[in-house]
């Protein structure tokens, strides 16, 4: 374990901020609640945004910005949004040492202004689908905060297209969120459930909201992207109507859909150990680290080596460091990158060169590999897609082992203490029902999964009839 890291087994929340902090990867800002990401962290989220901005586009998306100062009254026509983002509403009152006319929101999502501008935009069926996508950051005035999981600023991409029929709307919905999930599973390794939000879960305006739930190393659940049909809702609030094929007056269809910094949270816990952070290679920032072990007779001969194998591994695309610093001792950097997550470590000093080979420590699972030297560039390039699976089968099995189905309810409260993780049970769809189980158990239903059985069951918590299987977790 490295120095100051805290076991998982013995208080993974505190784990958590460890790894962050040593990592590198953000700290405390000034103000209470704020966080400030270090270059390391902030290198994480720049391989997000790039991955994913490439799959917006690919799906027909384009980016805009729009102003993060919201006129007060834009939130209060719609009544389910300003209902629902009141407590977190973060007010500028005062500018240019003036009392405003109107108070200002700082965003906390942009649905209300930026429908304030598709006013302006729309006016007929040949300007939709309007599919526009902003990365931005956003406040929301949280009372328990926790760096990259909860903080009251954070940055994110809000994406928020509007069409002219509610299958378009849908359609793009459920586009997005397998767009979320892909992204999840094939490049983070982190595996998720799909499925619908229940009403009391949905977003504050939304017809319907969808999410990518996932399960982090202590078996919470954290919900990783949303993507929401807001139906005519905000069109309607904002007097967004289009001339149709057919010369009628209509109002459109909206989506929004979303995923920010907390991303990077749930990369540390789906992957990290008591050695620090683990990165699947496809985000990683470095794939692979090259420590040289030279004294000052044998640098030249060690670098020149070290130089050559690097030039070849870029031009095959491998992310690559060389850490060089002749003020650390070789078994301090292997803690360091350790702790950093790089997914592949090569160790070579002068008797490596004389015998030909490299040492090759593969992070996850610490398995040590004396590779001939002619052969470094082709295992490492095999290795990204060979260790980016091994992640997400472990993590997949991980989910597998601690997801439980239960039918009665003395069984549900057991199993949730006793071994927590992911609970499947069938839910009467009774909004009541759902309050009181959250309200003695902790436990929230993080979603109504697409792949639902044929058959159904008998609710957990009443023992009437029911249709529904449901994902029950207590969940960051």
């Amino acid at each position: 374990m490295s120095k100051g890291v805290t076991k998982q087994s013995e208080d993974f929340s505190k784990w958590y901020t460890d790894v962050v902090r040593q990592a590198k990867l953000a700290d405390y800002g000034p103000v209470k609640g704020t966080m400030v990401i270090r270059p390391y962290g902030y290198a994480i989220w720049e391989n997000f945004q790039g991955i994913l901005n490439q799959m917006f586009k690919d799906t027909g998306h384009v980016n805009a910005y729009f102003p993060m100062f919201i006129p007060e009254h834009f939130m209060h026509k719609e009544a389910e949004h300003v209902e629902g983002f009141a407590p977190e509403v973060a007010v500028v009152t005062h500018g240019g040492g003036k009392k405003l006319e109107e108070p200002l929101v700082v965003r906390p999502t942009s649905e209300t202004i930026i429908w304030n501008m598709y006013k302006k935009w729309i006016s007929s069926y040949r300007d939709l689908p309007l599919l526009i996508n902003q990365w931005a950051n956003v406040v929301r005035w949280e009372m328990r905060t926790r760096l990259f999981l909860r903080t009251t600023e954070f940055l994110w991409q809000e994406g928020h297209t509007a069409h002219a029929t509610p299958e378009e709307s849908q359609e793009e919905t459920l586009r997005m969120l397998e767009v979320y999930r892909r992204f999840a599973e094939d490049y983070m390794a982190m595996p998720v459930i799909t499925g619908q939000k229940t009403e009391s879960e949905k977003f504050a305006g939304a017809v319907s909201t969808y999410s990518i739930e996932a399960m982090m190393r202590d078996t919470k659940a954290l919900q990783a992207g949303t993507s929401h049909n807001l139906g005519q809702n905000f069109a309607k609030a904002f007097e967004v109507t289009f001339q149709s094929k057919d010369n009628k007056e209509e109002f459109v269809y909206a989506t929004s859909w979303g995923v920010s910094t907390r991303l990077v949270g749930g990369l540390i816990m789906s992957h990290g150990d008591d050695k620090g952070l683990i990165l699947p290679p496809k985000v990683a920032p470095y794939q692979v680290v090259f420590i040289p072990i030279f004294r000052k007779d044998t640098k030249d001969l060690v670098m020149d080596k070290v130089d050559e194998i690097v030039a070849d591994l870029k031009q095959a695309e491998v992310r690559v460091h060389v850490d060089d610093d002749e003020k650390s001792s070789p078994g301090f950097k292997f803690n360091e990158w350790e702790m950093c997550g790089v997914p592949m470590r090569v160790e070579i000093g002068p008797k490596d060169i004389e015998k030909g080979h490299a040492v090759v420590v593969i992070r996850h699972s610490g398995e040590k590999h004396f590779i001939q030297l002619s052969e470094l560039v082709q295992f490492l390039s095999d290795q990204q897609d060979i260790v980016q699976d091994a992640l997400f089968q472990r993590a997949l099995s991980f989910r597998e082992e601690n997801t439980h189905e239960v039918d009665n309810w003395g069984d549900f409260k057991d199993t949730l203490e006793t071994k927590g993780g992911f609970i499947k049970a069938y839910w009467n769809g009774s909004a009541e029902v759902e309050e009181k189980i959250k309200n003695e158990t902790k436990a929230t239903i993080r979603c109504i999964p697409f792949d639902q059985p044929s058959e159904n069951g008998r609710c957990v918590y009443t023992g009437e009839p029911a249709s529904q299987l449901v994902i029950f977790a207590k969940a960051y």
